[in-house]
Protein backbone atom coordinates (compact mmCIF):
# COMPACT_ATOMS: atom_id res chain seq x y z
CA UNK A 1 0.00 0.00 0.00
CA UNK A 2 1.61 3.41 -1.15
CA UNK A 3 1.01 5.84 1.69
CA UNK A 4 1.35 9.87 1.14
CA UNK A 5 1.94 12.16 3.94
CA UNK A 6 0.12 15.45 3.00
CA UNK A 7 0.52 18.42 4.60
CA UNK A 8 1.08 22.36 4.51
CA UNK A 9 0.66 25.11 6.27
CA UNK A 10 -2.28 27.14 7.51
CA UNK A 11 -3.85 29.20 4.53
CA UNK A 12 -1.58 27.05 2.01
CA UNK A 13 -4.27 25.09 0.00
CA UNK A 14 -3.68 21.84 1.46
CA UNK A 15 -7.52 21.05 1.48
CA UNK A 16 -7.65 21.84 -2.28
CA UNK A 17 -5.15 19.54 -3.32
CA UNK A 18 -6.70 16.41 -0.89
CA UNK A 19 -9.71 17.04 -2.53
CA UNK A 20 -7.63 16.52 -5.82
CA UNK A 21 -6.10 13.36 -4.89
CA UNK A 22 -9.84 11.99 -3.86
CA UNK A 23 -10.88 12.72 -6.93
CA UNK A 24 -7.95 11.16 -8.60
CA UNK A 25 -9.20 7.56 -6.29
CA UNK A 26 -6.81 8.16 -3.41
CA UNK A 27 -8.30 6.71 0.28
CA UNK A 28 -7.71 10.69 1.93
CA UNK A 29 -7.22 10.29 5.47
CA UNK A 30 -8.14 13.87 6.98
CA UNK A 31 -6.46 14.19 10.14
CA UNK A 32 -8.27 16.92 10.72
CA UNK A 33 -11.50 15.17 10.45
CA UNK A 34 -10.50 13.00 12.84
CA UNK A 35 -9.29 14.61 15.24
CA UNK A 36 -13.17 16.60 15.10
CA UNK A 37 -14.60 12.97 15.48
CA UNK A 38 -12.68 11.71 18.53
CA UNK A 39 -13.65 14.72 20.54
CA UNK A 40 -17.09 14.75 19.42
CA UNK A 41 -19.57 15.55 22.21
CA UNK A 42 -20.01 12.38 24.17
CA UNK A 43 -16.08 10.90 23.47
CA UNK A 44 -13.39 10.17 25.92
CA UNK A 45 -11.21 12.96 24.24
CA UNK A 46 -13.63 15.79 25.15
CA UNK A 47 -13.89 14.13 28.92
CA UNK A 48 -9.81 14.38 28.69
CA UNK A 49 -10.02 18.14 26.86
CA UNK A 50 -12.70 19.83 29.67
CA UNK A 51 -10.57 18.29 32.72
CA UNK A 52 -7.32 19.57 31.40
CA UNK A 53 -8.54 23.40 30.10
CA UNK A 54 -12.10 23.53 32.01
CA UNK A 55 -15.40 25.02 31.28
CA UNK A 56 -13.93 27.77 29.16
CA UNK A 57 -13.52 25.39 25.90
CA UNK A 58 -16.86 23.98 26.03
CA UNK A 59 -20.06 25.63 23.62
CA UNK A 60 -23.06 26.22 25.05
CA UNK A 61 -24.45 22.91 23.60
CA UNK A 62 -21.51 20.69 25.18
CA UNK A 63 -19.65 20.73 22.15
CA UNK A 64 -15.53 21.68 21.79
CA UNK A 65 -15.37 25.58 21.13
CA UNK A 66 -12.73 25.10 19.28
CA UNK A 67 -12.12 28.78 18.64
CA UNK A 68 -11.92 29.06 22.17
CA UNK A 69 -9.23 26.32 22.47
CA UNK A 70 -7.21 27.10 19.35
CA UNK A 71 -6.46 30.78 20.80
CA UNK A 72 -5.01 28.99 24.18
CA UNK A 73 -2.95 25.86 22.52
CA UNK A 74 -1.46 28.48 19.49
CA UNK A 75 -0.87 31.10 22.44
CA UNK A 76 0.86 29.08 24.69
CA UNK A 77 3.66 25.92 23.74
CA UNK A 78 2.43 23.76 26.96
CA UNK A 79 -1.24 24.05 26.40
CA UNK A 80 -0.47 22.75 22.75
CA UNK A 81 1.66 19.70 23.95
CA UNK A 82 -1.12 18.79 26.61
CA UNK A 83 -3.64 19.39 23.84
CA UNK A 84 -1.62 16.76 21.49
CA UNK A 85 -0.69 14.22 24.20
CA UNK A 86 -4.84 13.80 24.66
CA UNK A 87 -5.75 13.96 20.74
CA UNK A 88 -2.62 12.23 19.05
CA UNK A 89 -3.48 8.35 20.38
CA UNK A 90 -6.85 8.99 19.60
CA UNK A 91 -6.36 10.02 16.14
CA UNK A 92 -3.63 7.33 15.63
CA UNK A 93 -5.73 4.47 16.65
CA UNK A 94 -8.53 5.95 14.05
CA UNK A 95 -6.09 5.82 11.51
CA UNK A 96 -4.71 2.53 11.54
CA UNK A 97 -8.54 1.15 11.63
CA UNK A 98 -9.19 3.35 8.34
CA UNK A 99 -5.61 1.49 7.20
CA UNK A 100 -6.56 -1.72 7.76
CA UNK A 101 -9.51 -1.91 5.99
CA UNK A 102 -7.81 -0.27 2.89
CA UNK A 103 -7.24 -2.55 -0.31
CA UNK A 104 -3.18 -3.16 -0.42
CA UNK A 105 -3.45 -2.00 -4.02
CA UNK A 106 -4.88 1.58 -2.81
CA UNK A 107 -3.28 4.64 -2.85
CA UNK A 108 -3.83 6.02 0.51
CA UNK A 109 -3.53 10.39 1.27
CA UNK A 110 -2.52 11.16 4.78
CA UNK A 111 -3.47 14.38 5.28
CA UNK A 112 -1.54 15.75 8.51
CA UNK A 113 -1.32 19.65 9.21
CA UNK A 114 1.78 18.70 11.57
CA UNK A 115 3.74 16.55 9.63
CA UNK A 116 6.64 18.00 9.56
CA UNK A 117 6.35 19.48 13.10
CA UNK A 118 5.54 16.05 14.60
CA UNK A 119 8.67 14.42 12.63
CA UNK A 120 6.26 11.90 10.65
CA UNK A 121 7.78 12.14 7.09
CA UNK A 122 9.56 8.54 7.17
CA UNK A 123 6.01 7.09 8.03
CA UNK A 124 4.93 7.79 4.10
CA UNK A 125 6.80 6.32 1.00
CA UNK A 126 6.43 10.27 -0.23
CA UNK A 127 6.01 13.75 1.75
CA UNK A 128 4.01 15.90 -0.38
CA UNK A 129 3.97 19.88 0.63
CA UNK A 130 1.73 22.20 -0.29
CA UNK A 131 3.75 25.89 0.07
CA UNK A 132 2.93 29.26 -0.74
CA UNK A 133 4.31 32.83 0.60
CA UNK A 134 3.22 34.08 4.17
CA UNK A 135 1.42 36.90 2.37
CA UNK A 136 -0.38 34.93 0.57
CA UNK A 137 -1.57 33.08 3.26
CA UNK A 138 -2.74 35.86 5.49
CA UNK A 139 -4.71 37.32 2.34
CA UNK A 140 -6.84 34.12 2.10
CA UNK A 141 -7.32 33.87 5.93
CA UNK A 142 -8.13 36.94 6.01
CA UNK A 143 -10.51 36.79 3.54
CA UNK A 144 -12.46 33.74 3.24
CA UNK A 145 -11.84 32.33 6.28
CA UNK A 146 -12.20 35.66 8.23
CA UNK A 147 -9.01 35.79 10.45
CA UNK A 148 -7.72 38.83 11.97
CA UNK A 149 -4.30 39.26 10.29
CA UNK A 150 -2.34 39.27 13.48
CA UNK A 151 -4.36 35.98 14.61
CA UNK A 152 -3.20 35.14 11.00
CA UNK A 153 0.26 35.63 11.13
CA UNK A 154 0.26 33.96 15.27
CA UNK A 155 -0.97 30.65 13.60
CA UNK A 156 1.87 30.89 10.62
CA UNK A 157 4.29 31.60 12.98
CA UNK A 158 3.27 28.38 15.07
CA UNK A 159 3.67 26.32 12.60
CA UNK A 160 7.24 25.25 10.90
CA UNK A 161 8.88 27.06 8.02
CA UNK A 162 9.40 27.02 4.77
CA UNK A 163 12.64 25.76 5.44
CA UNK A 164 11.94 23.13 7.52
CA UNK A 165 9.08 21.97 5.10
CA UNK A 166 10.95 21.86 2.06
CA UNK A 167 13.41 19.27 4.29
CA UNK A 168 10.70 17.38 5.10
CA UNK A 169 8.78 17.30 0.91
CA UNK A 170 10.13 14.73 -1.35
CA UNK A 171 7.56 16.78 -3.97
CA UNK A 172 6.43 20.75 -3.34
CA UNK A 173 3.48 22.28 -5.07
CA UNK A 174 3.76 25.75 -5.41
CA UNK A 175 0.35 27.39 -4.65
CA UNK A 176 1.08 31.56 -4.71
CA UNK A 177 -0.83 30.92 -8.05
CA UNK A 178 -4.34 30.26 -9.05
CA UNK A 179 -6.34 26.92 -8.36
CA UNK A 180 -6.35 25.36 -11.64
CA UNK A 181 -2.46 25.64 -11.48
CA UNK A 182 -2.28 24.21 -8.17
CA UNK A 183 -4.37 21.49 -9.89
CA UNK A 184 -2.20 20.52 -12.78
CA UNK A 185 0.52 20.10 -10.30
CA UNK A 186 -1.08 17.68 -8.33
CA UNK A 187 -2.07 15.78 -11.92
CA UNK A 188 1.38 15.84 -13.24
CA UNK A 189 2.87 14.03 -9.75
CA UNK A 190 -0.09 11.38 -9.58
CA UNK A 191 0.49 10.61 -13.36
CA UNK A 192 4.59 10.97 -13.50
CA UNK A 193 5.24 9.32 -10.02
CA UNK A 194 2.75 8.13 -7.76
CA UNK A 195 1.01 6.14 -10.18
CA UNK A 196 4.83 4.07 -10.99
CA UNK A 197 5.44 4.29 -7.93
CA UNK A 198 2.59 2.24 -6.52
CA UNK A 199 2.94 -0.04 -9.88
CA UNK A 200 6.49 -0.71 -8.40
CA UNK A 201 5.94 -1.03 -5.49
CA UNK A 202 2.92 -3.90 -5.80
CA UNK A 203 5.38 -5.57 -7.93
CA UNK A 204 8.65 -5.38 -6.26
CA UNK A 205 10.40 -2.87 -9.17
CA UNK A 206 12.71 -0.35 -9.23
CA UNK A 207 13.32 2.76 -11.24
CA UNK A 208 16.81 3.38 -13.16
CA UNK A 209 18.10 5.88 -14.48
CA UNK A 210 19.13 5.45 -18.45
CA UNK A 211 22.52 3.43 -19.11
CA UNK A 212 23.58 6.75 -20.88
CA UNK A 213 26.27 7.92 -17.89
CA UNK A 214 24.56 11.43 -17.36
CA UNK A 215 25.80 13.88 -14.92
CA UNK A 216 24.62 16.88 -13.25
CA UNK A 217 26.21 19.79 -10.99
CA UNK A 218 25.94 19.13 -7.31
CA UNK A 219 22.41 19.65 -6.16
CA UNK A 220 22.24 20.73 -2.72
CA UNK A 221 18.57 19.20 -2.31
CA UNK A 222 20.69 16.02 -1.85
CA UNK A 223 21.50 15.98 2.20
CA UNK A 224 18.22 16.18 2.76
CA UNK A 225 17.01 14.05 -0.16
CA UNK A 226 19.37 11.32 1.52
CA UNK A 227 18.22 12.35 4.98
CA UNK A 228 14.53 11.65 4.31
CA UNK A 229 15.90 8.09 2.61
CA UNK A 230 17.67 7.27 5.43
CA UNK A 231 14.87 8.01 8.31
CA UNK A 232 12.64 5.57 5.94
CA UNK A 233 14.98 3.04 5.99
CA UNK A 234 15.79 2.69 9.54
CA UNK A 235 12.32 3.12 10.72
CA UNK A 236 11.60 0.37 8.03
CA UNK A 237 14.21 -2.07 9.88
CA UNK A 238 12.99 -1.17 13.48
CA UNK A 239 9.74 -2.08 12.57
CA UNK A 240 10.67 -5.51 11.53
CA UNK A 241 12.67 -5.79 15.08
CA UNK A 242 16.23 -5.07 13.44
CA UNK A 243 16.94 -1.66 14.96
CA UNK A 244 19.01 -3.34 18.11
CA UNK A 245 21.11 -5.51 15.27
CA UNK A 246 24.19 -3.10 14.88
CA UNK A 247 22.25 -1.47 11.88
CA UNK A 248 23.75 1.62 10.48
CA UNK A 249 22.71 3.62 8.21
CA UNK A 250 24.76 6.22 5.94
CA UNK A 251 24.96 8.79 2.84
CA UNK A 252 27.65 7.53 0.60
CA UNK A 253 28.65 7.88 -2.89
CA UNK A 254 29.14 11.23 -5.06
CA UNK A 255 26.18 12.63 -3.82
CA UNK A 256 27.61 12.95 -0.26
CA UNK A 257 30.29 15.23 -0.89
CA UNK A 258 29.74 18.79 -1.50
CA UNK A 259 30.29 20.37 -4.87
CA UNK A 260 31.05 17.09 -6.52
CA UNK A 261 29.51 16.70 -10.03
CA UNK A 262 27.48 12.91 -10.14
CA UNK A 263 24.98 10.65 -11.56
CA UNK A 264 21.45 12.22 -10.04
CA UNK A 265 21.09 8.85 -7.92
CA UNK A 266 21.53 9.03 -3.93
CA UNK A 267 23.38 5.95 -2.65
CA UNK A 268 22.87 4.44 0.87
CA UNK A 269 24.85 2.07 3.06
CA UNK A 270 22.98 -0.11 5.31
CA UNK A 271 25.61 -1.56 7.95
CA UNK A 272 24.51 -4.92 9.20
CA UNK A 273 25.99 -7.01 11.88
CA UNK A 274 27.09 -9.51 9.58
CA UNK A 275 26.00 -9.84 5.80
CA UNK A 276 23.66 -12.98 6.41
CA UNK A 277 21.25 -10.71 8.37
CA UNK A 278 20.13 -8.89 5.48
CA UNK A 279 18.95 -12.28 4.08
CA UNK A 280 16.27 -12.74 6.42
CA UNK A 281 13.28 -12.31 5.29
CA UNK A 282 11.61 -9.71 7.41
CA UNK A 283 14.83 -8.03 6.30
CA UNK A 284 14.00 -7.99 2.63
CA UNK A 285 10.63 -7.41 3.16
CA UNK A 286 10.91 -4.39 5.24
CA UNK A 287 12.87 -2.61 2.92
CA UNK A 288 10.77 -3.41 -0.02
CA UNK A 289 7.96 -2.61 1.82
CA UNK A 290 8.99 0.63 2.69
CA UNK A 291 10.02 0.85 -1.53
CA UNK A 292 13.46 -0.47 -1.39
CA UNK A 293 13.02 -4.16 -2.81
CA UNK A 294 15.87 -6.43 -3.21
CA UNK A 295 17.53 -6.42 -6.72
CA UNK A 296 16.75 -8.96 -8.77
CA UNK A 297 19.01 -12.40 -8.48
CA UNK A 298 20.61 -10.76 -5.14
CA UNK A 299 19.55 -13.24 -2.88
CA UNK A 300 22.85 -14.32 -1.15
CA UNK A 301 23.93 -16.68 -3.14
CA UNK A 302 24.23 -14.84 -6.33
CA UNK A 303 24.91 -11.41 -5.20
CA UNK A 304 27.01 -8.32 -5.78
CA UNK A 305 30.37 -7.87 -4.65
CA UNK A 306 32.45 -4.94 -4.75
CA UNK A 307 35.72 -4.73 -6.64
CA UNK A 308 38.76 -6.34 -4.52
CA UNK A 309 41.46 -4.86 -3.48
CA UNK A 310 45.24 -6.01 -2.40
CA UNK A 311 45.00 -4.92 1.30
CA UNK A 312 41.88 -6.93 2.09
CA UNK A 313 42.27 -9.87 -0.24
CA UNK A 314 39.09 -11.77 0.87
CA UNK A 315 36.41 -11.75 -1.77
CA UNK A 316 33.83 -12.00 1.61
CA UNK A 317 34.93 -9.12 3.32
CA UNK A 318 33.77 -7.15 -0.32
CA UNK A 319 30.35 -8.81 -0.49
CA UNK A 320 27.17 -7.13 -0.20
CA UNK A 321 23.52 -7.10 -1.42
CA UNK A 322 21.97 -4.52 -3.26
CA UNK A 323 18.43 -2.81 -3.25
CA UNK A 324 17.05 -0.42 -5.10
CA UNK A 325 13.81 2.85 -5.10
CA UNK A 326 10.50 1.88 -6.23
CA UNK A 327 10.05 5.63 -6.49
CA UNK A 328 10.17 6.63 -10.56
CA UNK A 329 10.87 10.43 -9.44
CA UNK A 330 13.88 9.30 -7.05
CA UNK A 331 16.57 6.97 -8.01
CA UNK A 332 18.27 5.33 -5.28
CA UNK A 333 20.94 2.34 -4.63
CA UNK A 334 20.93 0.89 -1.81
CA UNK A 335 24.20 -1.09 -0.48
CA UNK A 336 23.97 -3.84 2.55
CA UNK A 337 27.40 -4.76 4.27
CA UNK A 338 28.90 -5.96 6.99
CA UNK A 339 30.21 -3.32 9.23
CA UNK A 340 33.75 -3.48 9.92
CA UNK A 341 33.83 -5.44 6.62
CA UNK A 342 36.64 -3.78 3.69
CA UNK A 343 33.83 -2.59 1.27
CA UNK A 344 31.66 -1.06 4.17
CA UNK A 345 34.76 0.81 5.78
CA UNK A 346 36.22 1.85 2.65
CA UNK A 347 32.61 3.87 1.52
CA UNK A 348 33.03 5.73 4.17
CA UNK A 349 36.99 6.22 3.74
CA UNK A 350 36.21 7.21 0.54
CA UNK A 351 33.56 9.78 0.96
CA UNK A 352 35.36 11.88 4.45
CA UNK A 353 38.92 12.08 2.03
CA UNK A 354 37.05 13.65 -0.69
CA UNK A 355 35.34 15.79 1.28
CA UNK A 356 38.22 16.60 3.63
CA UNK A 357 40.55 17.15 0.36
CA UNK A 358 38.71 19.23 -2.14
CA UNK A 359 41.88 19.18 -4.93
CA UNK A 360 41.33 15.48 -4.88
CA UNK A 361 37.39 15.78 -5.11
CA UNK A 362 38.18 17.75 -8.04
CA UNK A 363 40.04 16.00 -10.03
CA UNK A 364 37.68 12.90 -9.55
CA UNK A 365 35.18 15.14 -11.22
CA UNK A 366 37.16 16.06 -14.20
CA UNK A 367 37.95 12.33 -14.48
CA UNK A 368 34.06 11.64 -14.58
CA UNK A 369 33.33 13.93 -16.94
CA UNK A 370 35.75 12.96 -19.73
CA UNK A 371 34.82 9.66 -19.36
CA UNK A 372 31.21 10.35 -19.60
CA UNK A 373 31.62 11.75 -22.70
CA UNK A 374 33.55 9.01 -24.17
CA UNK A 375 31.67 5.67 -22.33
CA UNK A 376 28.41 4.86 -24.28
CA UNK A 377 27.48 2.67 -21.14
CA UNK A 378 27.14 3.16 -17.20
CA UNK A 379 28.72 -0.01 -16.92
CA UNK A 380 31.84 0.63 -19.04
CA UNK A 381 32.19 4.52 -17.22
CA UNK A 382 32.43 2.71 -13.84
CA UNK A 383 34.89 -0.15 -15.18
CA UNK A 384 37.15 2.84 -16.68
CA UNK A 385 37.23 4.73 -13.25
CA UNK A 386 38.57 1.63 -11.68
CA UNK A 387 42.52 2.87 -12.45
CA UNK A 388 41.80 5.92 -10.93
CA UNK A 389 39.98 4.24 -7.88
CA UNK A 390 42.72 2.14 -7.05
CA UNK A 391 45.59 4.58 -6.57
CA UNK A 392 42.55 7.22 -5.00
CA UNK A 393 41.83 4.55 -2.18
CA UNK A 394 46.11 4.07 -1.48
CA UNK A 395 46.01 8.04 -1.08
CA UNK A 396 43.03 7.98 0.92
CA UNK A 397 44.32 4.80 3.12
CA UNK A 398 47.50 7.20 3.56
CA UNK A 399 45.39 9.51 4.85
CA UNK A 400 43.72 7.67 7.29
CA UNK A 401 46.90 6.53 8.79
CA UNK A 402 47.84 10.71 9.25
CA UNK A 403 44.70 11.49 10.59
CA UNK A 404 43.79 9.02 12.68
CA UNK A 405 40.42 8.43 10.98
CA UNK A 406 37.85 5.86 12.12
CA UNK A 407 34.85 4.67 10.23
CA UNK A 408 31.68 6.20 12.24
Amino acid sequence: MLRLGLTGGIGSGKSTVAQRFRELGALVIDADKLAREVVAVGSDGLAAIHQRFGDVVLAADGSLDRVVLGGIVFADAQSRKDLEAITHPLIGARTRSLLESAAPERIVVHDVPLLVELGMAAAYHLSVVVGADEDTRVARLTGGRRFTEADARTRIAAQSGDRERRAAADAWLDNNGTVDQLVAQVDALWRDRILGFNDNLMTGGRSHRSDTPTLVAYDDSWPSTAQRLIGRITLALKGAGLDEAGVSVEHIGSTSVPGLTAKDVVDIQVGVRILSDADAPGFVKALADKGFPRAEGNDGKNHDQDTVHSWAPDPSSWGKRFHGSSDPGRVAHVHVRERGSAGWETSLLFRDWLVANPSERDDYADLKRALAETEPTTSSYTLAKEPWFAGALERARVWERNTGWSAP
